[in-house]
């Protein structure tokens, strides 16, 4: 009888495990979104209302990205959100890309954890609202890619009215206004 509660136990703990990580897609404006994601294991497309949220469950150790098209736009990757999850020291790592398509204004823009941005407004973040900017990886040897111990992300789509301004001097989505909407 022991084999089988502890048996039960380690299941219990896998299937926390195996949706451990989580990326909140928030979608800042009326357009109707679908995100796609290439990685190391499947992950199914998901679309998104205009002006709502998704929160999608990623694999442990997952690596790979995201990129968001448009209603009635063509399936072309743009802007991208690269994502480690469980990589090296155990940590998250994450950037937005701009190497594939740099001129998509519509997709992804920004990336960062969920709970650090409760503490300030200075978190850990890539990307911007507004591009070009200096957060986003451009080359292949852009130093952009950001690491945290959190594995629940937060990533933003589309166009928002609401900017403020950081110290590198951006305009860039206010994170307070977006937890108001989770």
């Amino acid at each position: 009888m022991r084999f089988f509660a502890q048996l039960a136990a380690f299941a219990a703990t896998a299937v926390t495990l195996a949706s451990a990580n989580s990326v909140t897609f928030v979608n800042q404006d009326a357009t109707k979104r679908t995100i796609y994601f290439t990685g190391t294991a499947p992950v199914d497309k998901v679309e998104i209302a205009g002006n709502a949220q998704m929160k999608v469950s990623m694999p442990i150790s997952w690596i790979g990205n995201a990129y968001s098209v448009s209603e009635g736009a063509e399936n072309v990757p743009g802007m991208l959100a690269e994502f480690t999850f469980q990589g090296w020291n155990d940590l998250t790592w994450f950037d937005v890309s701009a190497i594939v398509k740099p001129a998509d204004i519509n997709g992804v823009k920004e990336i960062y954890p969920a709970t650090e941005v409760e503490a300030t407004l200075k978190s850990k973040y890539s990307g911007c609202s507004v591009f070009p900017c200096p957060t986003v990886y451009y080359h292949p040897n852009d130093v952009q890619t950001v690491s945290t111990p959190e594995t629940d992300l937060i990533c933003t789509l589309g166009n928002s009215n609401v900017l403020v301004s950081r110290d590198v001097g951006e305009g860039l989505v206010s994170r307070n206004y977006v937890l108001g909407k989770l």
